[in-house]
């Protein structure tokens, strides 16, 4: 049996790392993970014990670097989660994240000029801007939002149901909420947090700390994100991805602590200019309902993170 070829754009990322080491897992399926590395990095990346898989270092927003690779393999699924990230860093450099909307038009013109049957695109809880309602639903993106990386998503959204209604291409968009595991860089508030609490260093938080977060454990994401590929579900629509238990940053900071058995103090810095929303809660009831089963709390996850090479103490 022919293997399904899979592509997944930005695969050394932490989410996009973890569903390659997922997916290379079935031997029916063959994996190639592009990156630019300029975030990602090869630790993410499958092991060497499956042969199922290569690496690319590919720039997605040029034209000739992708295209070359999507003509070469002929790839029946792609995920397309290559993009810039971090809350500081697609601030610092608005037109390298204004950028990316090159690497959404370029794999979705391959996309509909070769064999893919269905493209997956992460986007974000940023599409909903600072909440107008709670729990935020899928069917009600109030578009409302100032920051790049935010636009950029919803400029993507816009672009795979166009060319459904255009090409007949089908997708499936992912709105991705806070995501946490251990392979997750430490400019994120949970590695970040946890990083710090191990070396008993102080933890800086912006603002008064009230604002709140949802967190998803990447195991959660991943499951969920490969049921909806192979059991076709939420064809040509769009899903959260996240956790719907809201803590406030000062407590997870206070929960990281006790955790750790640190003695880290909380230092409050001025709250940040903007992009910094004061709540995060995704309607993800879909996402339960494909699961099926209980989702991995953020004291579980923080314990699963503990137990990870990457976090034992020196």
């Amino acid at each position: 049996m022919e293997q399904t070829k899979i592509l997944i754009t930005g695969g050394a990322g932490n989410v996009g790392g973890a569903l390659a080491r997922r997916l290379v897992e079935n031997p029916n399926y063959f994996v190639v993970i592009a990156d630019n590395l300029s975030t990602g990095s090869r630790e993410k990346l499958p092991s060497k014990e499956y042969a199922n898989w290569s690496f690319v270092t590919c720039d997605v927003n040029d034209y000739r670097d992708i295209s070359e690779l999507m003509m070469a393999y002929k790839f029946d699924y792609v995920f397309h989660y290559a993009a810039v990230v971090g809350v500081k860093r697609t601030q610092d450099n608005p037109i390298m994240v204004l950028n990316d909307i090159d690497g959404i038009k370029n794999v979705l013109n391959l996309s509909k000029n070769t064999s893919v049957k269905r493209a997956f695109f992460s986007s974000s809880s940023e599409v909903y801007g600072e909440p107008v309602e709670l729990p935020q639903h899928e069917e009600t993106t109030p578009l409302n939002s100032r920051v790049p990386y935010a636009v950029v998503k919803n400029v993507g959204e816009a672009f795979f149901r166009s060319f459904k209604k255009s090409y007949g291409l089908d997708f499936t968009i992912f709105r991705f909420f806070n995501t946490y595991g251990p392979n997750q860089s430490k400019d994120f508030v949970v590695s970040k947090f946890l990083s710090l609490a191990l070396q008993n260093k102080d933890i800086t938080i912006y603002g008064d700390g009230t604002q709140t977060r949802t967190f998803c454990y990447v195991d959660d994401n991943v499951d969920a994100c490969v049921k909806i590929f192979e059991e076709e579900h939420e064809m040509n629509d769009v899903i959260n991805i996240g956790g719907a238990d809201e803590i406030t940053i000062l407590d997870l900071a206070k929960l990281v602590i006790r955790k750790t058995n640190s003695s880290s103090k909380i230092i409050h810095l001025p709250p940040l200019p903007e992009g910094d929303m004061s709540r995060r809660m995704p309607d993800n009831s879909k996402m339960k309902r494909i699961l099926g089963r209980p989702m991995i709390s953020i004291e579980e996850g923080i314990e699963k993170m503990l137990a990870h090479p990457e976090f034992k103490p020196e």
